[in-house]
């Protein structure tokens, strides 16, 4: 049915209801999920490292468009467990702390690009400016040297910010895009009828 690529693989790897695919997490207890040295309530603890980097990680093998479902299995849950309650709504609120992040985090970088553009540009023109200079003052390979210099020297300071503008402010867009996508998921928890070991 799937045939051998991208889509054959993530029929493997994850089960699907419908036309939903299940990134599912099996955990010992429902606690395991958050940070233990996290003071903070329930509804507002980070998430334990090793699963974050799980859900983003399988998030992140699907397209964006794919619709997904957050499934977390464990073997039973104490009555007085007030994180079953408010399981979707720490995992949403996570998630939209960490996309807010990512989003400042762009912010940054292209606020750094605009000011490595500016640097860039200013110097590239000095370089021009001095390599003028030089051509009119001095002969032969002095001249060559030092005006070649300043030309290379002019470009390699345009080198930062093509690379933000080129390369590295898009990453942070996906990551954005995805983690915003985990915190919209639908988030259900599965007993699995097991006592917990």
């Amino acid at each position: 049915m799937f045939g051998r690529g991208p889509a054959a693989r993530l029929a493997r790897r994850y089960r699907r209801e419908g036309e939903v695919y299940l990134v599912e997490v099996h955990l010992r207890e429902l606690r395991a999920l958050f940070n233990s040295l996290d003071p903070a309530p329930f509804l507002d603890k980070d998430l334990d490292d090793e699963a974050e980097q799980y859900i983003v990680g399988a998030v992140e093998e699907f397209p964006l468009v794919t619709p997904l479902k957050l499934v977390f299995h464990v073997p039973a849950i104490k009555p007085d467990d007030p994180t079953a309650s408010v399981l979707a709504d720490s995992i949403r609120g996570y998630f939209d702390y960490r996309a807010a992040h990512a989003g400042r985090r762009l912010e940054q970088l292209l606020s750094q690009g605009r000011l490595s553009l500016l640097i860039g540009v200013g110097f590239l023109f000095a370089c021009l400016g001095a390599r003028g200079l030089v051509a009119g003052m001095l002969t032969g390979t002095l001249r060559d040297i030092l005006a070649e210099g300043l030309l290379i020297s002019g470009w390699v300071a345009m080198w930062r910010p093509l690379e933000i503008y080129l390369y590295d402010w898009w990453p942070l867009v996906r990551r954005r895009r995805i983690l915003r996508k985990i915190s919209a998921l639908p988030v259900e928890l599965r007993i699995t009828g097991r006592s917990p070991a």
